[in-house]
């Protein structure tokens, strides 16, 4: 038996007992999705796995958790079978592996791709202009002409972006196996709130639990960070594009244009957040964890933390005979985690966003039900 069948056999049954327990309903969405099933498939627990918020808040409360001979830990067991379930909707199914050893290949990766920027640079690029002083618009694409640019990130992007497509759209397929209920705008709006203030990451109210049992919300707060400060450096890039095709202005910009206001707001939050996240994974406690992945975290946290280290210091000094060099090193982490997005961690916030999404659809159409059972028996009385 593989290791994941294993895992998902332990998910089944937690599920079981839970189901018949039912005390740590009110802490997050996992539980109320359990008690909508009396079975659950590989693609319930899938489900169910990337709903999970890894707070820790039904671990500590479990009246069943270690040392009791039931063995309950939902925490660890869902971490398992979610960071199984990337490598089991990974496109193109060749590529599915590279999430076993994710921490190394990602790494490799990275420092090929910085290597290879650097490189070709200094082979393709006059000395003179590679390591003088460029300032002024279009100084970048004196380095690296604009067409190039676009042809090489365009590319690698619109493939990643290919990828993640076809893997959430497996997700979807597998997580919604059978007739599923009514897709509804409301239900997609509920599952954008709810992902946007990361709601089911407080344990119920309390808060996360990450070294013990005492509740703290740094991992929200870092987490708020990573996420928000990833959308304003995408806001920054969406925004320059907007100026180079519809306006003709070339990067780099002046320090009080938009695109460089949101790009280095955005470049702080890729500081904090994700060095608050591996200081935070640092301290969690073992017991709540996947430990045979905690590369796949470390590699995804690290590529954000220089790309936006790099980022930033190019913009420091971009008006140095340092840019050529800074603008090499930054693409290169660029073009690393681009390619690297279908095959690491990045993948987990677009499935735990559909969990959400379906989540949302069950509890509507539950209380559909609901509603109409109760006029059906008013109705009944009536007569």
């Amino acid at each position: 038996m593989s290791a994941h069948s294993e895992a998902l056999r332990e998910a089944e049954r937690l599920m079981t007992v839970c189901n018949s327990c039912r005390y740590c309903e009110g802490l997050c969405a996992v539980f109320p999705a359990m008690e909508m099933r009396r079975a659950f498939s590989a693609g319930d627990l899938n489900y169910l796995a990337n709903l999970c918020h890894s707070c820790g808040a039904c671990y500590y409360d479990c009246q069943f958790s270690p040392p009791h001979e039931f063995d309950v830990n939902v925490p660890r067991t869902l971490a398992i079978v979610r960071n199984d379930s990337y490598a089991d909707y990974a496109w193109p199914r060749a590529l599915s592996g590279t999430f076993k050893r994710n921490g190394l290949a990602v790494s490799l990766i990275a420092v090929l791709s910085v290597v290879a920027f650097l490189f070709a640079f200094m082979a393709l690029s006059d000395p003179s202009v590679m390591f003088a002083r460029q300032v002024g618009e279009g100084a970048f694409y004196r380095i690296m002409p604009h067409d190039a640019m676009v042809a090489l990130f365009g590319g690698v992007f619109l493939y990643s972006c290919l990828a993640l497509f076809m893997g959430l759209r497996a997700f979807w397929r597998d997580m919604a196996a059978g007739p599923p209920p009514a897709f509804d705008l409301a239900s997609l709006w509920q599952a954008m709130k709810d992902a946007g203030r990361l709601r089911y990451l407080d344990g119920g109210g309390v808060g996360c639990m990450n070294a013990d049992e005492r509740p703290r919300d740094t991992r929200r707060l870092y987490h708020h960070m990573t996420f928000y400060g990833f959308g304003l450096c995408f806001a920054a890039t969406s925004v320059a594009t907007l100026y180079a095709y519809l306006l003709g202005r070339a990067a780099p910009y002046p320090w009080w244009d938009l695109p460089v206001v949101l790009g280095t707001l955005g470049g702080i939050g890729l500081l904090i957040g994700p060095a608050g996240l591996l200081l935070a994974k640092s301290k969690r406690d073992p017991v709540l964890m996947d430990g045979t992945r905690t590369g796949m975290d470390a590699a995804f946290l690290a590529m954000l933390f220089f790309t936006a280290l790099t980022g930033l210091a190019l913009l420091v000094l971009r008006a140095t005979p340092a840019m050529g060099t800074l603008l090499a090193v930054h693409l290169g982490f660029v073009f690393g985690f681009f390619l690297t997005m279908p095959y690491g961690k990045f993948v987990h916030g677009l499935y735990r966003y559909a969990a959400l999404v379906r989540y949302a659809m069950e509890r509507r159409a539950e209380e559909a039900a609901a509603e109409a059972a109760a006029a059906g028996g008013a109705a009944k009385a009536a007569a």
